[in-house]
């Protein structure tokens, strides 16, 4: 981290216990209420964790919002791969409340809209699935993931995932 960032208050909070990963650079960063700090880096944003921290990478996160009742993450979960297709499901929405938010809403949500390249609703006769293709954090090119709604059936989204991944592999000439 260069001289000019910390001395602009970008640099890591006092006793953060995450550690960050050669070229990760620190954003913008918040105290938490309850203890601990949310860090927003350029390979996603650090949550406070039982006295440690835990970054959720910006191709993991699938909402983020910014209210009266705080900051509230909702992180995706890899639960598995159909082909080169990940397949997601939403963990429980987490809050913390931000007494000085600073920056910290606006680059989260600049991180995760620029993670998404290409994104599509596809219904289902029992639900449907948000098929998105993302940026992965220091990594080169997109992966496509499939997120079903709770109730959809998995094996119908993960067979039309294989699909569309199967056409992005091969266009149409």
């Amino acid at each position: 981290m260069g001289l000019l960032s910390r001395f602009f208050g970008r640099g890591l909070p006092e006793g953060f216990p995450g550690e960050l990963a050669e070229g990760e650079e620190v954003i913008a960063t918040a105290a938490v209420e309850s203890g601990g700090h949310l860090v927003v880096t350029t390979l996603g944003l650090w949550l406070p964790e039982g006295g440690g921290a835990r970054r959720v990478g910006w191709h993991l996160v699938a909402k983020a919002s910014w209210g009266e009742q705080g900051f509230t993450l909702i992180e995706s979960q890899e639960t598995g791969h159909s082909g080169a297709v990940v397949m997601l499901a939403d963990r429980e929405p987490v809050r913390f409340r931000l007494p000085v938010p600073g920056r910290v809403p606006q680059q989260v949500r600049l991180r995760v809209d620029g993670s998404i390249r290409a994104r599509h609703r596809q219904e289902f006769p029992d639900g449907g699935a948000w098929f998105v293709q993302r940026k992965v954090p220091g990594r080169d090119g997109t992966v496509l993931q499939v997120r079903p709604d709770p109730g959809t059936d998995p094996a119908l989204a993960e067979a039309v995932a294989a699909e569309a991944a199967e056409k992005l592999a091969n266009p149409p000439k």
